[in-house]
This record gives structure tokens, C-alpha cells and sequence, in this order.
């Protein structure tokens, strides 16, 4: 039996950049102070009130965090997308190469989606010349699944359906 059309060569990939655990252990700090503001009128509504804060801030970092997604036709990287058409072959930055593309590097043209504590980037060539945007940076933890991804949405986008 063959595989379906549809379902050959999907080049599905989706990544949270969540905060890093430093971040995380960070804004738990917020719930000590929140918990000073109330102790005064009442010790227990006091640490109530700053284990709900903690879990609040902490639980929005997570939730509100941006998503890298790739499919068979779209790049989406935080609010922004783009047609895998319009995208280059992707180049992995790690160590220097990385501190350079976030920093001293950094085209302020391209489309950044960049999170501390994630130190490797995948910079993103756009080859559409209306696109004022030459490349797309983005943060990944795992930057060969995600150029993998592009090259396989590539592939899939050039090969006729059946």
C-alpha cells in the first residue's frame, strides 16, 4: 500500500521558546515581594497571595511564549509567517557565529525572533524581492530539526502531487 500524497516528504516542525529555567527562577522572585506587600494585614493571605503570583507569572511566561512552527507551505516564527516559497537554504549559527548574528551582525531589515538562554540561531535567507526583510533570525534549541523542516517544506513545494 502507498502512502498518501498529502502525507509523503510533510515538513512539520513546531518548537515553544519558552524561558530558560534561570528566567523562570527569576521572575519566581516576584512572589517573595508580591507576599511583603500583604503580610502586614494577614501571614497566610500573605503567602496565598504570592504562590497565585508566582504561578501567574510564571504560567504566562510559558503560555505567551512564541512558537517556530514550519509545515508543508508556511514558516511562522512568533505573529509572523511567511510561504516557504519565499525561503532561502537555511544556515545554522552556533558560538561565536551565533553571538555575531544576534549582536555586532545583526541586520536590523530581518525578522528577528530572538530569546535569551537559547544561544544557537537559524538565519533564513528570503529570496522574494518585494520582501523588505532579507532574512529571518530565529532562536531554536533545536536548529537542524528546524532546517530540516524548511528543506523538506522545499522539497515538497517542488515535487508534483499524484
Amino acid at each position: 500500500m502507498q502512502n498518501s500524497a498529502s502525507h509523503v516528504g510533510t515538513g512539520t516542525y513546531r518548537e515553544r521558546l519558552g524561558p530558560s529555567l534561570w528566567t523562570v527562577l527569576a521572575a519566581a522572585v516576584v512572589s517573595p515581594m508580591a507576599a511583603l506587600v500583604f503580610v502586614a494585614i494577614n501571614p497566610t493571605v500573605a503567602l496565598a497571595i504570592g504562590a497565585f503570583v508566582a504561578v501567574g507569572v510564571i504560567g504566562a511566561m510559558i503560555a505567551f511564549a512564541p512558537v517556530v512552527s514550519v509545515t508543508d507551505h508556511t514558516l511562522r516564527a512568533g505573529r509572523a509567517h511567511i510561504d516557504v516559497a519565499f525561503t532561502g537554504e537555511p544556515v545554522i549559527a552556533r558560538g561565536e557565529d551565533a553571538r555575531h548574528a544576534r549582536g555586532p551582525g545583526l541586520d536590523h531589515r530581518s525578522w528577528h525572533l530572538i530569546r535569551g538562554g537559547i544561544e544557537p540561531v537559524v538565519i533564513i535567507p528570503i529570496i522574494d524581492p518585494d520582501d523588505p526583510a532579507p532574512a529571518w533570525v530565529i532562536s531554536s534549541r533545536t536548529p537542524e530539526r528546524l532546517a530540516a523542516a524548511l528543506r523538506r517544506s522545499h522539497i515538497t513545494q517542488r515535487t508534483p502531487r499524484r
